[in-house]
């Protein structure tokens, strides 16, 4: 795994802001890769979906969609 692409892909994800992440957290729960991850490898991407619910969590409620 490259941590760099991953916590680089976290960082462009989380910019994106509250809603969209709680969207994007919903396509990658129904197996949609997103533009963003499309040039990680299946298992970076399995990290970065874990750390962006992992950060998102935090936020369970007050910005959902």
């Amino acid at each position: 795994m490259n941590r760099k692409r991953i916590d680089d892909c976290v960082e462009q994800l989380c910019q994106k802001g509250c809603k969209a992440l709680w969207r994007d957290i919903e396509q990658m729960d129904h197996g949609f890769i997103l533009p963003e991850l499309e040039h990680l490898e299946p298992d970076e991407r399995a990290e970065v979906e874990r750390e962006i619910k992992s950060i998102m969590a935090v936020y369970k409620g007050s910005c959902s969609l």
